[in-house]
């Protein structure tokens, strides 16, 4: 490998550290204290200027509850690459060797699309995913479920307590089973996730293929404003750099939200003029649940 190449090979690992540390929403500062790396380290590792060990890459990937090969610079085949690699760790012998045959074109491939369960709103804290799933929620007749404050009352504890005693994958495994369970109860629901549950492959595509999903969208400065109004800073409490860590966040996972069925833009907006918004956005839904669940708008 030449040191070009080498350089370059750098430059991609840091990029990715940085895209994988946004979607988790964690600020380097607490990357750093999880990690037991230290922050100049890390600030290096992100521009491309670290000599990095497979030791410390692991202890990084492990702070951020991502596996070591996200972080590895590849060529990925397709959007969908996480989620089949991780229906792969988690199959049987016989799923294995049904899905070798599948993907060798020995068996014919059936497409089974999961119940429709309702109405999912995904975006950034701060979004008003609560406060507009409520009102909508109320408007149309359907439970309103929270998946954040679910997770919590199955286990007892805060996310904060739990993200600090189990660790980023420890939530996301809680976060799947939650759904999951949601799912088993069946209903019509208007669910409100958390910012980042884009990041988990599995659980966002169990997301998008069982709800009609909405991105709430607004400014980062709205964004940052709202969550201060709720006195919630979380994970970014104390640090001086949050709007920039904000910013970073969004972009990381703007790819991810922008899978959704639709967009509403509540940028600017008054609380009735967004909930308006978001009932002229899920109108179609209401009309004819069934085919509009089937279909998928240009927003995707």
């Amino acid at each position: 490998m030449t040191r070009d190449s080498e350089a370059g090979f750098l430059e991609q690992l840091g990029q990715r550290v940085r895209t994988m540390r946004a979607l988790r929403g964690m600020s380097r500062k607490v990357l750093a204290k999880v990690s037991g790396i230290s922050e100049r380290y890390i600030a290096q590792l992100e521009g491309g200027k670290g000599n990095v060990s497979i030791v410390l890459l692991r202890r990084v990937s492990n702070a951020m509850g991502a596996h070591l090969e996200d972080l590895i610079p590849s060529t990925e085949p397709s959007p969908d690459w996480a989620v089949i690699r991780d229906l792969l760790r988690k199959a049987s012998p016989g799923q294995i060797v049904q899905a070798k045959d599948i993907l060798a074109g020995q068996s014919g491939l059936v497409h089974r699309r999961k119940s429709f369960a309702g109405i999912a709103l995904i975006g950034l804290r701060g979004a008003g995913k609560s406060t507009l799933g409520k009102m909508l929620a109320n408007k149309i007749g359907w439970k309103f479920v929270e998946l954040n404050k679910e997770i919590e009352a199955e286990n007892g504890l805060s996310v904060a307590e739990i993200i600090a005693l189990y660790g980023q994958e420890g939530f996301r495994r809680m976060e799947q089973a939650a759904l999951g369970q949601l799912l088993a109860d069946n209903g019509l629901t208007v669910l409100a996730t958390g910012g980042g549950i884009v990041s988990e492959p599995l659980t966002f595509d169990l997301v998008l293929s069982s709800f009609y999903t909405i991105w709430l969208k607004a400014e980062p400065e709205e964004h940052m404003a709202r969550v201060r109004g709720q006195g919630d800073l979380r994970p970014m409490a104390d640090d001086r750099s949050a709007m920039t860590e904000l910013r970073n966040i969004l972009v990381s996972r703007e790819p991810l939200y922008a899978r959704a069925n639709a967009v509403v833009d509540t940028a600017g907006l008054s609380v009735e003029d967004a909930g308006a918004r978001l009932i002229e956005a899920v109108a179609p839904v209401l009309h004819n649940e069934a085919q509009a669940f089937g279909l998928r708008s240009a927003a995707r």
